[in-house]
């Protein structure tokens, strides 16, 4: 029998991005509520996962994968590809958050379109603004947010680490364990001071005092 939502601790959101095996490695055993948005549920099904939740207008799909999908998800819900203001990823995070999910990774998020990506990027302001913790994940990059104190751990997957200001100005930057230290350091939009720094501790810390900081985690 199925866990109801209220049983799982955290969410896994697939878009209609750049999917793969990379994308289902990430799934923990048995503790994520998965939701497949658009494009993203038939990925979830066609590699033998069922999503709790298929949402969308579903304009990216065939007829074929949309029965499919119809057919296999758990709930299904579909909205009118012009009457809406969200993106299908947008609606996919708001209704995980209004089903109380804190914690969510969110899968197929970039691409080849960078006008999605970007805008997915920034749902990491929204998911912010809603008190949910966000992680935005492909196979090179982990991209999260930090608006006061973020830890992370050594991550041999993703060695380089990049901080971008999301706000026009982020101060009071300070970083440790990392191989390029940051003191009550000041980030500008448009400044690349912050690329490709390195965490050389078992751990590291960034704090910020003021804004919110794009932390990005990548490899090559």
């Amino acid at each position: 029998m199925s866990k109801t939502h209220s049983a799982f601790t955290r969410a896994f959101i697939y878009t209609g991005g750049r999917l793969g095996p990379w994308a289902l490695a990430q799934l923990p055993a048995d503790d994520a509520y998965l939701i497949g948005a658009d494009r993203g549920a038939d990925f979830l099904i066609h590699n033998g996962y069922t999503p709790h939740l298929a949402l969308g207008d579903f304009d990216s799909v065939t007829s074929d994968q949309m029965n499919l999908i119809r057919e296999n998800a758990i709930e299904l819900l579909t909205c009118d590809a012009i009457d809406k203001d969200w993106s299908d990823t947008e609606l996919a995070l708001r209704e995980a958050i209004a089903r109380g999910y804190t914690n969510i990774t969110l899968l197929g998020a970039l691409g080849t379109r960078f006008d999605h990506g970007l805008g997915n990027v920034h749902l990491l302001r929204v998911a912010n603004e809603l008190g949910c913790s966000l992680t935005v994940l492909d196979e090179h990059n982990e991209i999260r947010l930090c608006d006061g104190r973020l830890k992370l751990a050594s991550n041999s997957a993703f060695p380089y680490t990049s901080l971008l200001p999301l706000t026009l100005e982020v101060t009071g930057i300070t970083l440790e364990g990392f191989r390029y230290p940051l003191h009550q350091a000041t980030l500008r939009l448009g400044t690349s001071l912050g690329i490709s720094n390195v965490l050389d501790a078992p751990a590291g810390t960034i704090t910020i005092e003021d804004g919110l900081l794009l932390v990005i985690r990548s490899r090559d």
